[in-house]
């Protein structure tokens, strides 16, 4: 019944954030729970700004130090559409520990990946094969070439480049270093089975 108290003392720590939530997503706009705790949800409420920025109430009812009570509202139907970030704002190439990711989607509930990455000046990301599922690929700065199978593409802002799954490519950046974003389906979690664990050679 919405309003109703969430208690998550008695629960595993694990199964603490997925039952929340759970209650979350079963209200509907304008209606709320309180969530009992025996601590400040900090790191739950970073998820919440993640998922759900803006489009949630949270409102301390008790602050401790034995009890913590919080009124959380849903405000949206869905999370909102929102900005994440300026891509002019982020380092480039040739700025200090700028290589590699510098930027990645960070809700936890999506069905995408997407990254922003660095080649360092001259940098390459040696011939490999991708990922079993497509990628689409912008160049936001510098220069480069990405050599296929058969040719090469010259690389430069504004480039939309397609990488059909599993295809063969290799990256070169250019003397200046090479910025792109890359976006693509969400790889599913890696599920190891115990029971198909060999001892390693």
């Amino acid at each position: 019944m919405p309003g109703q108290e969430l208690d998550v003392r008695p629960l595993p720590k694990p199964d603490k954030h997925p039952r929340i939530f759970q209650e979350f997503d079963g209200l509907a706009v304008g209606e709320s729970f309180v969530l009992v705790n025996n601590h400040d949800p900090r790191h739950l409420r970073q998820e919440f700004e993640l998922d759900h920025a803006g489009g949630y109430g949270w409102d301390y009812l008790d602050r401790g130090p034995g009890v913590w009570r919080i009124r959380i509202t849903k405000l949206a139907g869905t999370p909102l559409p929102r900005i994440l970030a300026d891509v002019h704002a982020v380092p480039g190439p040739g700025e200090p520990d700028a290589g590699g990711a510098v930027w990645k989607l960070q809700m936890s509930r999506r069905d995408l990946d997407s990254n922003i990455v660095n080649l360092r000046p001259d940098a390459t990301i040696e011939t490999h094969a991708g990922p079993d599922l497509d990628v689409l690929l912008l160049v936001l700065g510098g220069t480069g070439h990405l050599d296929t199978e058969l040719d090469v593409l010259e690389l430069r802002p504004g480039a939309l480049v397609w990488l059909p799954r599993r295809s063969r490519r290799r990256f070169a950046a250019g003397a200046d270093g090479l910025t792109y974003l890359t976006v693509h389906r969400r790889r599913p979690s890696l599920v190891l089975d115990v029971a198909d664990r060999r001892p390693s050679e």
